[in-house]
């Protein structure tokens, strides 16, 4: 015979827990079964989230914060203030996000001793939108190039507001001379996700190569990164 009824005690498991999925259903187990690779985007966010709230579970969270970042691909966009002031996601939840997010980014990087040759605008591309493809803000930086065009390194140079940010030739020139470069690429990226250059980014082109021309460092490209898209001045016909 069971235990007596007890008035009050919920007759339903609490809410805000995988314990109302069945067994096979919830994430962890469904990982364990299938790998990450057989979990939906927001089966795999309601780990990194662990838990949800009162009457809503992590799937649920999950769920809503997707809808309201247009996709998993949006949440590389979001600040922290941004993820805080989704429902379900506090400082703690949404840095939780942002570690697992930029966890993901630097898989996506290559070693630091990996000494790549860019000889064409994809490779450029190819090595520059893991880190930089998908950010919040307006973010510019070059890549300092040797003689054979091998990458010494990536010097990011300018965060700015949300659609600008400001760039001095002399910091620019700074920066690749003191790192030995024989050739540099500007890049910038464009939080709207439209690479497409505008009437500034062609004026700062055009100045930076002019500058270069003094300094007697080349401006190979510049190419301006949104997401998993690009565009080059070069594949252009611009530089």
């Amino acid at each position: 015979m069971g235990p007596a009824f007890r008035p009050g005690r919920p007759a339903t498991p609490p809410y805000g827990t995988m314990r109302s999925l069945a067994l096979h259903d919830r994430p962890r187990e469904k990982l364990e079964r299938l790998g990450p690779s057989g979990l939906g985007d927001n089966e795999l966010l309601a780990i990194v989230l662990g838990h949800g709230f009162r009457d809503t579970s992590a799937i649920d969270v999950s769920n809503r914060v997707l809808a309201s970042v247009q996709g998993v691909h949006g949440l590389t966009r979001q600040s922290l203030g941004d993820l805080c002031r989704l429902k379900g996601l506090g400082a703690a939840k949404a840095a939780q996000v942002l570690a697992a997010v930029e966890l993901g980014r630097r898989t996506l990087v290559r070693p630091p001793d990996n000494r790549e040759r860019l000889g064409s605008p994809r490779e450029v591309a190819s090595f520059l939108l893991p880190s930089y493809g998908a950010r919040p803000v307006e973010q510019f930086g070059i890549v300092l190039l040797d003689t054979k065009h091998r990458v010494l390194k990536t010097a990011l140079l300018s965060t700015g507001t949300l659609d600008a940010s400001l760039v001095h030739p002399r910091e620019v020139f700074r920066a690749a001379a003191g790192g030995g470069a024989a050739a540099i690429v500007l890049f910038h990226n464009h939080p709207s996700g439209d690479p497409t250059p505008s009437g500034d980014d062609v004026a700062l082109t055009a100045r930076l190569v002019e500058a270069g021309l003094v300094m007697g460092i080349e401006v190979v490209d510049h190419v301006i990164l949104a997401d998993a898209k690009y565009c080059s001045f070069k594949e252009m016909g611009r530089l």
